[in-house]
This record gives C-alpha cells, structure tokens and sequence, in this order.
C-alpha cells in the first residue's frame, strides 16, 4: 500500500500505555499532534501521562477487547504495544509461561486488530502499528518462546497487511533490538534509547512504510535471513548480542 499516514489530529489508541516503550508512544503522539490518545492498560489507574484518556484493556480478554473497541469508537490509529517474555526455553521451561507468550503477543494482537478493523474502515481506513523484535527472526537461548511468539505475530502482521488494503489500512512493522526499560531489564547487554525506537516507529508510520527497522541490530538481523544463517548463530554464541 503506498500512502503517508499523518499524525497530526489523529486519534490513537496505545496498549501497554502505562509504562516502558507504551508510555513513549503516548507521550510522542501528543507531541505530534494527536488529537486524542487512549492510553490502556490492565491498570488504567497507573497511567499517569497528563493529557491521554486512560482505558481499561487487557489483550488476552477478548470480552475487554470488544469494550475497548466500542469504547474507542472514533480511533484512526492502533498501536499494538503490549506484550511479555517470560524467558522461556522450548524443550524445558513450563508450557503455560510458554503459551502466555503466544497468547499475549500473537493472539492478543490478533484479537486487536479483528476488533479494531471495522473501526479504522468506519473512520476511513486509519493504521496500524505492531511493535515486534528483531527476534522475530533470530533464536536466543532463555528467549526462544518470544521468538516463536513475535516470530507468529511477524506473519500475522504480514498477513492482517494484505488483507485490511482494500479498506485503506496501513498496517506498519516494527522491528527494534533490546532498549532501556522494564521489560529488558533482565538482559545485561546492550540497550538503546526507547524515545529513539518509538521515533523511528512513528516517523515510518507517518512515511507510509511496511516494515520499519528502528536500530543497526534489526538491520542486521534482517539481512542476516538472506545469508548462512550459521554466521548469525555464531555471532549470538560468541557475545556480540
């Protein structure tokens, strides 16, 4: 789909809003103009962002997600922010954190953008942003339950994208490396700044891009796929991520 998507005077909805990478999509949004932002959480009482509308939402409730839909009638823009890792391995850590990971950053997303989709067409067709991994295409030890989770919720991106151009819905990727907040707080390696990748997400969203690689990592990564992919694996065991 070849079109721009303006911020100016949209109207978003945020998940995972409260805190971490969320909390900066919201913040950036007012910033650029955004006429209303809906910021959600499971928590709506911890947002604390002067100037969002805070909405109660859990992803994985698809009775929460209806209301939200309902609630937010009048969204242009949905950024599907929200998801976990419980640092799991395939072959031993337990199946239900394993099946949180997919319920949340798979079937949680994929619950969003059913709900949401008759919205953005109602409202002339509007956007949406996923924010993946660059682990949607490399393995990690400790991680590999995330990866099949955002690897899943890749493709699902690929896939919602074909199928909402008829209505006019942008549907943008993006793809970012370890940054500095709560959620990375577990890796010890190194992190880049969150205002930068929500930037970069937000600056490619506006530009009409597919897919949006927010650091030098992503770009890596992705151009790793069409080499051995023997060398990444040797690069991760020897430390460079």
């Amino acid at each position: 789909m070849d079109h721009t998507f303006p911020l100016d005077g949209a109207v978003a909805l945020v998940t995972g809003a409260n805190r971490g990478l969320g909390r900066h999509f919201a913040e950036q949004l007012l910033r650029r103009g955004a006429a209303r932002v809906y910021a959600a959480a499971r928590r709506p009482e911890s947002v604390d962002l002067p100037g969002v509308v805070p909405l109660r939402l859990d992803i994985t409730d698809d009775a929460a997600v209806r209301a939200a839909a309902a609630r937010a009638g009048d969204v242009t823009l949905v950024v599907n922010n929200a998801g976990i890792s419980a640092w799991t391995n395939l072959l031993t850590s337990d199946l239900d954190a394993i099946r949180r990971e997919m319920e949340t950053n798979f079937w949680g997303t994929l619950g969003m953008v059913r709900a949401f989709a008759p919205v953005l067409a109602a409202n002339g067709g509007g956007a949406i942003l996923n924010v993946l991994s660059a682990q949607s295409w490399f393995a990690y030890p400790g991680t590999n339950g995330y990866h099949a989770a955002k690897a899943a919720q890749w493709a699902l991106t690929n896939g919602a994208r074909l199928e909402l151009a008829g209505q006019g819905t942008q549907v943008t990727a993006l793809h970012l490396g370890a940054v500095d907040t709560e959620f990375s707080a577990a890796y010890d390696g190194p992190k880049g700044d969150p205002a930068d990748a929500v930037r970069a997400g937000l600056d490619g969203l506006e530009a009409g891009a597919v897919e949006v690689l927010a650091d030098a990592w992503s770009a890596h990564v992705k151009r790793s796929l069409a080499d051995d992919p023997s060398r990444l694996y040797d690069e991760i065991r020897a430390g460079v991520v």
